[in-house]
């Protein structure tokens, strides 16, 4: 009798076992042919799609590619078998831009890219008449506003040897809120100063950018927040407003240049930088503006609005080519002009989105310097849209290519860019 039970009991731990065992998984992995994934307009890129099941190369199936312009004008989706763990597919473009794969495979997928030419990407619309003039009118509602401070000391969190406070400046509606930083005891007009800008969402801003206050020597480091929001508050205070006031900002009211969420978002940046150039420690010369994606967006922002910005750098910006559906190509986040019911962009919304473009603050950037970051496999801000911008910077400039990154700075980019904000922090002070 006891062996009848023990020989259910263990049936029913074997079946119940081999039901929480999950099936061998099925992983794809994409890559172009060239090690770089560059290729001349017209020229055939081959694409190969290696399968594994359970960490083994799959013996036979099947998987689904589709090629498209980088999310546009997609190709007729094509079933390729595949032998031995792998599958080929070949493609070109004959225009500069890239050329994008995404394969499946039951829920296994992959993505890759070829880019086509894509330093030859020109602007799908040229500069407003009255670019200049709106935005200099923007400046001067700016400057009738008095840039007072109010700094708090913060001494929880900061590092040795620095000063730090909670930053409150009066601006254009919403105020300049961040985490501002120096070295204690710096003397006047010896320090470089570096602006940190965010990325979409909503939170407060961050801390540990001060920590860049000990680089080199010393630095001025300032953190801001994107919606001139109170900083340090609980993450239920941030979510509630993700989820209220702020939900969709960034699409918010998109047919009126006055009323582009981020028209009030730049004037903050223009007087953050009014604040750190009025700090007796300034070095009077050099200023970065450092983020990625929405924060990218800022960068551009500020080394096209205000000539006292010294160096951006800007990783997978977003806030590129908005108006590329004119010229049939895909535009970046945060995709600020809507399609109206017949899928053509809405006019006024197409228009507005001129003066809130990278594209046009890059051709009037009169900064040192610029490097920028791109994914090929970024849907969010994708390559076509960055190189758009990028090509339009007048600069010196230098780009890096993460050809099987979507959106993010792998690390290799984030030294990237590191590396580049320091250097140009030395070359400032030989001169």
């Amino acid at each position: 009798m006891k062996l009848k039970l023990f020989s259910a009991l263990w049936l029913l731990i074997s079946l119940n076992l081999q039901a929480q065992t999950p099936a061998p998984a099925l992983t794809l992995k994409a890559s172009a042919d060239h090690p770089d994934a560059l290729y001349k307009v017209g020229e055939t890129a081959t694409f190969t799609i290696e399968a594994q099941q359970d960490g083994k190369p799959l013996a036979d199936g099947k998987v689904v590619c589709v090629l498209s312009k980088d999310g546009v004008q997609s190709q007729p989706p094509q079933t390729l078998n595949v032998k031995d763990g792998k599958a080929t597919l070949i493609g070109k473009l004959d225009e500069p831009g890239f050329l994008l794969l995404r394969a499946t495979s039951d829920k296994a997928y992959a993505m890759a890219a070829a880019g086509y030419d894509p330093l030859l990407l020109k602007p799908s619309m040229p500069v407003p008449e009255d670019f200049d003039a709106f935005w200099d009118a923007q400046k001067a509602a700016l400057a009738q506003v008095p840039a007072k401070a109010t700094l708090t000391p913060v001494t929880t969190g900061a590092p040795k040897g620095v000063a730090a406070f909670d930053v409150q400046i009066e601006c254009v509606g919403k105020p300049v809120s961040g985490y501002f930083g120096k070295p204690l005891q710096a003397k006047a007009k010896s320090l470089p100063a570096i602006l940190h800008v965010h990325g979409a969402g909503v939170r407060s801003s961050n801390l540990g950018s001060v920590y860049w206050a000990l680089n080199e020597g010393g630095m001025l480091s300032m953190d801001i927040n994107a919606h001139g929001l109170p900083n340090g508050k609980p993450k239920e205070f941030y979510d509630a407003l993700t989820a209220g006031e702020l939900k969709g900002y960034s699409n918010s009211n998109p047919q009126d240049r006055e009323t582009v969420y981020f028209k009030g978002m730049f004037l903050r940046l223009i007087r953050a930088i009014d604040f750190l150039t009025a700090q007796p420690e300034w070095d009077g010369k050099t200023l970065i503006v450092y983020g990625s994606s929405q924060g990218g967006f800022q960068a551009f922002a500020a080394a096209g609005l205000d000539k006292r910005v010294s160096f951006i750098c800007a990783g997978v910006p977003a806030g590129c080519d908005h108006t590329g559906s004119r010229a049939n190509r895909i535009s970046g986040w945060p995709k600020i002009v809507p399609n109206d019911a017949e899928g053509k962009p809405n006019a006024a919304a197409l228009q507005a989105s001129r003066y809130f473009d990278n594209v046009n603050f890059a051709l009037r950037a009169k900064c040192q310097g610029a490097v920028v970051t791109v994914g090929f496999i970024d849907t969010t801000c994708p390559p076509t849209s960055v190189y758009a911008a990028y090509n339009a910077l007048t600069v010196p400039k230098e780009i890096h290519n993460d050809i099987l990154a979507g959106h993010t700075n792998t690390p290799t980019a984030s030294k990237f860019m590191q590396a580049a904000a320091l250097k140009h922090v030395r070359a400032n002070r030989l001169k």
